[in-house]
C-alpha cells in the first residue's frame, strides 16, 4: 500500500475528508503553478483551452481511468461528465457574471493611452474569436458523442473516434502556442520543466486521492454518500478546481479565461474521458444521457449566439444560467 494511503487511512471515520482535502490541496497546487505558465506566455484563451483543462479536469480524467481499469459502471462516468458539462456551461459561468460581471473590461487606476486601448480593443476581438472557436468545438464534439451513440452504445472504436479527436484539438493550440512563440522569438522559460513538475505531483495526488474515494463510496450500498450516487457526487468534487478557477479570474478581470477554462474542462469529459473509458469496456446510453446531450448543445449555441452578439455574458443571462442550473439538479435528483 502507498504509504501516503496508508497514513491517511488510519484516521478512521476521517478519513474519507483527509483524501477530499488532499484532492483540494493537489488541485489547488496545480491551479497555483498556472500563474507561473501564464508569466511564460501562457495566456488568456490559450492557457484557458490547453493548460487549465488539464488541471482542473484531470479529476475527472483519472475517475473515467480508474473505474474503466476496475471494471465500473460506464453510466457512472456518463453521469459524472454530465454533471461536470452542465454545472461549467451553467453555474460556474452565470455566478461570477451575477457577481463581477463578464464584459473584459477590468477596473484601471489610471486611463490608458490611445494606443494602449487600440491593443485592448484588438485583444478583445481576439478573445472573442477563440472563445467562439472554444464553444463550437463543444457543438462538435457533443454532436459526435451523440452520433456515436445512436446506436445505444459507445465501445472501443468508438473511444478511439472520441480520444482521437479530443488529442487533435489539443495538437492545433500546441501548434498555436508555437507559432506565436516564433513570431515573437521567444522561448519558454527556464522555470518550465520545474512547473510541469509540481503539476505532476498535483495530478498524481489527485489520482491517489480519486481511487481511494472510488473504492471507499464502492463498499457504501445506500445513502446519499453511497455508490447510487457516484457519478453525482464524484462530478460535484471534481468541479470545485473548476470553481476556484472561474471565482479567481472572474475577480481578477479576465471573462475570456473564465469562459475558456469551463468550456475547455469539458472538452476534457466530452469527448475525451467517455473516449477513454470505451477504451476499455462498451457503455451503455440511456435515454437520459441523450437528454443531457440536448442539454448541453443547447446551452453551448446559447453562448455562441450571446458571445457573437454582445461580445460578453449579460447579468440577466447569468440569473439564467444559474436557474437553469438549479432545474438540472431538480430533475435529475428530486424527480
Amino acid at each position: 500500500m502507498n504509504p501516503v494511503v496508508a497514513r491517511l487511512e488510519a484516521a478512521g471515520v476521517w478519513a474519507p475528508w483527509l483524501f477530499v482535502g488532499l484532492f483540494l490541496a493537489a488541485s489547488i497546487l496545480m491551479i497555483w503553478r498556472l500563474e507561473a505558465l501564464n508569466a511564460s506566455g501562457l495566456e488568456g484563451t490559450v492557457l484557458g483551452t490547453l493548460v487549465m483543462p488539464y488541471c482542473s479536469g484531470i479529476g475527472n480524467l483519472i475517475f473515467a481511468f480508474v473505474l474503466g481499469v476496475k471494471g465500473g459502471s460506464g453510466s457512472e462516468v456518463l453521469t459524472n461528465c454530465l454533471v461536470n458539462n452542465v454545472t461549467n456551461l451553467t453555474l460556474l459561468i452565470g455566478l461570477p457574471t451575477i457577481i463581477w460581471g463578464m464584459d473584459g473590461t477590468p477596473p484601471r487606476r489610471k486611463k490608458p493611452s490611445k494606443k494602449q486601448q487600440q491593443k485592448q480593443i484588438q485583444e478583445r476581438r481576439l478573445n472573442r474569436l477563440s472563445t467562439l472557436l472554444t464553444l463550437a468545438a463543444v457543438l462538435f464534439f457533443t454532436g459526435a458523442v451523440w452520433a456515436l451513440s445512436r446506436d445505444g452504445r459507445v465501445d472501443f472504436g468508438d473511444g478511439l473516434v472520441l480520444t482521437g479527436l479530443f488529442l487533435f484539438w489539443q495538437c492545433f493550440h500546441v501548434f498555436e502556442v508555437l507559432k506565436s512563440k516564433a513570431r515573437r522569438n521567444e522561448a519558454f522559460g527556464w522555470k518550465l520543466p520545474f512547473d510541469l513538475g509540481l503539476l505532476a505531483i498535483g495530478a498524481y495526488g489527485v489520482y491517489l486521492s480519486t481511487d481511494w474515494l472510488v473504492e471507499w463510496l464502492s463498499r457504501i450500498p445506500n445513502g446519499f454518500f453511497s455508490v447510487k450516487y457516484l457519478g453525482w457526487l464524484s462530478g460535484w468534487l471534481m468541479v470545485v478546481p473548476n470553481a476556484l478557477l472561474a471565482f479567481y479570474y472572474a475577480h481578477k478581470g479576465n471573462p475570456e479565461v473564465v469562459y475558456t477554462s469551463q468550456v475547455g474542462d469539458g472538452h476534457i469529459c466530452i469527448p475525451l474521458c467517455i473516449g477513454v473509458f470505451a477504451l476499455y469496456r462498451p457503455i451503455e446510453t440511456t435515454r437520459s444521457f441523450e437528454t443531457g446531450l440536448f442539454i448541453l448543445l443547447a446551452t453551448a449555441a446559447l453562448h455562441i449566439v450571446i458571445v457573437a452578439v454582445f461580445g460578453r455574458l449579460p447579468r440577466l443571462v447569468g440569473w439564467v444560467l444559474t436557474a437553469a442550473y438549479g432545474v438540472f439538479l431538480y430533475t435529475g435528483l428530486v424527480r
